[in-house]
């Protein structure tokens, strides 16, 4: 097998510079929303909770790269449910991921039909998200294919876990995107934190690295640290160069915390020995001279009172009414 990690040299150095303190408040925005979450689903708000708390770092980056828009000029994105940050980078506000969490009517993405962070919008190309493990990855390359045969710059965005790359669904998705003569732009990410719900990476996975499962296929493929925002942000801008350009696919894999159990199931119990990406960054931009620590609480303290307003709002909004169980339904 060919060494084929990394993009090719002609597209290292693509990034452009990052806004960190517009980073880091989004990231700040991110953890309130899912420690908001995790609240609701402790009580009468909410049924279940499932979320991203530890992937901010990486999840806000991409967000803010994403080409968005509708149809196959523009980036799809695939995704699953520790999402949260990439949407919300993208421009959609707290209130719309508790509107779901509390099952209202005004949910943009189910109309209170399904549970928290299962994102779907049309107008930015945010395919439904579903419950069921990783079938993203087999039903990503259809949206590659349409934006293979469109052409422009659009790429197809798909993530998953670690965990979840043991499924079948994974293979499909390298088999699809690698195909001679028929390669598809596509960024497949491996979110990668080293559980499966309660099962650590070590007693699944016998392979050092997820990503290196591209190189038979001849996809190119890296590992990152996803904590790092600054390193996201640079590897994210160059692999997304490489599959906008040359319209092949190429496996990422992002390493990250895991700052909560894998949901409400589970008890959603902060881990205290995994490191926290967002104290991190904030340590290295408070040693950088660019944050204090009262700027620090008062973002923080902003934005719990952000989505606790919008938890006040959302619980006096309405329920789906039963007449409406079919609407939005395949037929």
């Amino acid at each position: 097998m060919s060494d084929l990690r990394g993009v090719p040299e002609a597209y290292r150095g693509r990034a452009l510079p990052m806004d960190e303190l517009g980073v880091y408040r989004l990231m700040a925005k991110a953890r309130a929303l899912e420690e908001r979450l995790i609240k609701m689903s402790k009580s009468a708000d909410g049924h279940f909770w499932i979320g991203g708390p530890g992937e901010e770092a990486f999840n806000v980056p991409l967000g803010l790269l994403v080409q968005r828009g509708q149809g196959p000029s523009f980036d799809y994105l695939h995704l699953h449910y520790r999402s949260s940050a990439i949407v919300l980078a993208m421009g959609a506000e707290m209130i719309d991921f508790i509107r779901q969490m509390a099952s209202r009517v005004t949910d943009p993405f189910t109309g209170g039909r399904n549970f928290v962070n299962h994102i779907c919008r049309r107008e930015w190309n945010i395919v439904p998200g579903t419950s069921t493990i990783e079938t993203q990855y087999a039903v990503a390359p259809g949206t590659a294919l349409a934006q293979r045969r469109h052409g422009g710059q659009g790429i197809t965005i798909v993530n998953g876990g670690d965990a979840g790359t043991a499924e079948g669904d994974f293979a499909t998705c390298l088999n699809w995107s690698s195909r001679p003569g028929g390669e598809l732009p596509i960024l497949i990410l491996v979110v990668n934190n080293k559980w499966g719900i309660s099962t650590s990476y070590d007693e699944v996975q016998g392979a050092e690295h997820i990503a290196r499962r591209g190189e038979p296929f001849g996809i190119r493929w890296d590992v990152i640290d996803g904590n790092d925002p600054r390193t996201s942000w640079s590897a994210l801008s160059d692999v997304m160069a490489y599959v906008r350009t040359e319209r092949r696919p190429f496996v990422l894999e992002v390493l990250t915390s895991r700052l909560h159990g894998h949901s409400s199931s589970s008890g959603a119990a902060r881990i205290h020995d995994e490191l926290d990406c967002l104290k991190a960054f904030e340590d290295q931009l408070m040693a950088d001279g660019k944050l204090t620590p009262e700027e620090a609480a008062t973002t923080h303290a902003s934005f719990a009172r952000e989505a606790l307003d919008a938890r006040n709002r959302a619980v006096e909004e309405p329920e789906p009414s039963p007449d409406s169980i079919h609407d939005h339904t395949y037929a």
